[in-house]
């Protein structure tokens, strides 16, 4: 039995395990995840379709754009010193056929034109 129907579907267990992290996750959004979500979403950006918070497999993505295979991950502080964490959840995503892009939050809060060109 699956926690969704159609074509996400996740194993029941695990899916109870990561909707709170979630739902908190999407609730409490960084400005910078603000301003990029509001950029990516509705398929704002060149009709590309954007979940926030997804999960993928064990992991929950800032931004993933299933259609295209693209997951978007914003860095602040905290991933200084996760570097090693964060490269074990890339080397996963990309094992399942994902392409990675990092950014700082910095970067789209100053730049998110030349990030959306990325």
């Amino acid at each position: 039995m699956t926690a969704f129907s159609g074509k996400w579907r996740r194993p029941k267990l695990l899916w109870e395990r990561l909707r709170p992290a979630v739902r908190r996750l999407r609730r409490d959004m960084t400005p910078a995840e603000v301003s990029l979500w509001e950029r990516l979403r509705k398929g704002r950006l060149e009709g590309f379709r954007f979940r926030r918070q997804h999960p993928i497999g064990a992991s929950v993505v800032d931004f993933c754009c299933p259609a295209a295979k693209l997951v978007i991950e914003l860095d602040g502080s905290i991933h200084e010193a996760r570097h090693d964490e964060d490269a074990g959840r890339q080397g996963d995503l990309e094992s399942r056929g994902y392409t990675v892009l990092r950014f700082h939050n910095a970067e789209v809060e100053q730049r998110i034109d030349q990030v959306l060109q990325v």
